[in-house]
């Protein structure tokens, strides 16, 4: 299994809480990926909080993950999701939607803690890897 990771998880990862990170290491690095759109993400985060700290920790974790380009294929899987949620009266926001297609169009399941927007997504596979404080 090839996971995506969103911005959510990632953060969860960076800041050290929900154990996330745990889950993260019970895989091969090989195995998960980033969207350059969770990239921006957390770059514009970083920046907006002037964080040299978060940058390097940003940097870090992209070392040795693959980021994934936002290719043609992402484009136009965003671009039918996007228009079928507006449709329904269901938009779960410009960059999610683009997330979710992107996991859509390189056939990769979700993690993310925001399954209430992704449930939204016909055929995609969405999970979460934070673990509440009772666990």
């Amino acid at each position: 299994m090839t996971f995506l990771l969103d911005t959510d998880t990632v953060s969860y990862a960076l800041r050290g809480s929900g154990g996330v990170a745990g889950r993260i290491l019970e895989h091969k690095p090989s195995d998960l990926a980033i969207s350059s759109i969770t990239l921006s993400e957390l770059i514009f985060g970083a920046q907006r909080r002037k964080s040299k700290k978060l940058m390097r920790l940003i940097d870090g974790f992209v070392h040795d993950i693959d980021v994934l380009p936002f290719d043609e294929e992402a484009a136009r899987v965003f671009g039918k999701l996007a228009a079928q949620l507006a449709d329904k009266g269901t938009p779960i926001g410009t960059n999610d939607a683009m997330i979710a297609g992107h996991a859509l169009a390189v056939e990769r399941r979700l993690v993310s803690n925001n399954l209430r927007h992704f449930k939204h997504v016909r055929g995609l596979q969405v999970e979460t890897w934070v673990q509440s404080e009772d666990e």
